[in-house]
Order: structure tokens, then sequence, then C-alpha cells
């Protein structure tokens, strides 16, 4: 089955609550450390299932929620009740935020169908979608048979090849983290951004009820960003998450994109990578 878009409306999930083969994913998650957890207990869409970002990524890494091995993430999203054949539909609670980076991770370990709610939590209440509350029996675990797709991620050496030799860089923070005028959340970490990169913090390819732009208008802030659609990016942020909403943008523009999964928590946190806070093209 060829699915024209990344992203599913609540009118559309409607209709498909029920299916056999559907599997509906909470993945709820909050920088400042609430437990995603809460909100899943407290309202979700009927049937679904809560992805605990941190749970479901590298455990030995000291960076923060990076993917984990292959066989770790199939055994993570088996327990789940996911194999790697179902439709799979991630939201979150804020709107359209960690849900993001739940599907490309389920993308770059070779789930063939996943989608993200577009809006999430909020737009299936604005839908007038059923909701259920409270701690949620383990499902029937699933069979997800995990291939890693090498061409969906960047590392850092690869990303400072890629700043050298002028290859776009898509950083999702805010302007301010961007041009190092604001504190970053996670200690330790110096300000500013990567030479050359490019400034779209992730809010501005989302409408004010947090469903995804479309069209021109999606790709009008790409463009003002200083983007040219027609070549590579690569997407970063602080910790790998927004950037896969601007990945999650890209894609729904029919263009291919990589995460750089270490992102400014890796970059940022160290002495040997460039910094700059000047902007690109100054």
């Amino acid at each position: 089955m060829t699915q024209s878009s990344p992203l599913i409306s609540a009118a559309e999930l409607k209709t498909l609550l029920g299916r056999a083969d559907l599997r509906v994913v909470d993945a709820s998650w909050h920088l400042d450390g609430r437990d995603g957890r809460i909100d899943f207990e407290r309202e979700r869409i009927p049937g679904a299932v809560f992805f605990d970002l941190e749970a479901g990524s590298e455990q030995a890494s000291p960076l923060p929620h990076m993917l984990p091995t292959a066989a770790a993430f199939a055994a993570h999203v088996s327990a789940l009740g996911i194999g790697d054949q179902d439709d799979v539909i991630v939201y979150d609670t804020p709107g359209l935020v960690s849900a993001a980076r739940i599907w490309w991770m389920l993308r770059t370990f070779g789930a063939a169908r996943v989608r993200v709610l577009d809006g999430g939590l909020p737009a299936w209440r604005a839908a007038g979608g059923s909701l259920e509350s409270g701690p949620r029996s383990s499902p029937t675990p699933g069979r997800f048979r995990a291939r890693f797709d090498l061409d969906a991620v960047a590392d850092r050496t690869e990303v400072a090849a890629a700043t050298e030799a002028g290859v776009q860089v898509l950083d999702a923070r805010s302007a301010g983290r961007f041009a190092g005028t604001a504190p970053e959340p996670r200690p330790g970490l110096r300000g500013g951004h990567m030479p050359g990169a490019c400034n779209l913090p992730f809010a501005d390819i989302l409408m004010a009820d947090s469903t995804m732009k479309r069209g021109a208008a999606l790709e009008a802030a790409f463009r003002a960003a200083g983007i040219d659609l027609e070549r590579p990016v690569i997407t970063s942020c602080g910790s790998g998450v927004t950037a896969a909403v601007l990945s999650l943008g890209l894609a729904v523009l029919g263009r291919p994109s990589r995460v750089y999964d270490g992102s400014w928590a890796e970059w940022g946190g160290r002495d040997d990578t460039a910094i700059t806070t000047t902007p690109a093209g100054q």
C-alpha cells in the first residue's frame, strides 16, 4: 500500500479505528521532563499504546534519546504489539512535536506504513473523537523486523563534512538559541550554530492549531529559511526530536532529508566542533 502523505487527519483516523492492522501510538514527550505517560493515562485515543521515547532509545549513550540498535528497537516495538507491516498512526498530546521523532524512528527501522496524526490529540478532540483513560493492559506482542536505513541518519562526521562542502543543514531550534543569545536548556552546551547552517524553528511550519502547513505556505517557510528544496537537507535541533518535525514537513513536500541524531546535544557539547553566531550568508 503506497501512502501519498505521511500525515493523516483526525477525520480519516476516525474511519479506521477498529481495523485489525491499525496500531495507534501515543508518543507524548516533554522537554521539561514531564512524563508523557501521565498524558497517556489521563486521556488517549482508544486502543493506543504508549511509546516511551527515553526507554525506546539507546540506553548506553551519554547523549539524549539516540537511536538504539535495530535489535533493541525491534524488541521494544514488538512488545507494544506493533509489526513492521502494520498501519501505524503516531500522535502526541501537544499537537505535533515528539510524534514526528517516533514517526522517523519507525521509518528508519523499516516500518512499511507509518503516519502522523496531523494536529495530534487536540485535533482528535476537536473532531469529536472518543477517548479512553487509565492504565492500559499489555498488548499482544507484534513482530517487528527492523531494517536500518542508513540514508535516514547523519552523524557528526557527516554533518561536519556537509557544512564544509556547503550541503544544507537546517536547524529547528529557536532563533535565540541558534544565534547564541538564548540559553540552551541542557547544561554544558555552547551557544550558536554550525557554520553555514540555516534556521527554521519547527513551529514555523505549523499552523496555530499545530497542524502542518501545506502546499505553497509550507514551501515558502523552507525557502524563507534559505533552503533550496531541490538540494539535499540534513535537519538538526537540540536533541533530534524537533529536527524530525522539519523532516516530516519535507516529506509532506515529497523531499527526502536526513536527521542529525546527535544534534546540538552532541555538536554544542564538544570543544572540537566549529560554532558561529553569524547568520548564514553574512
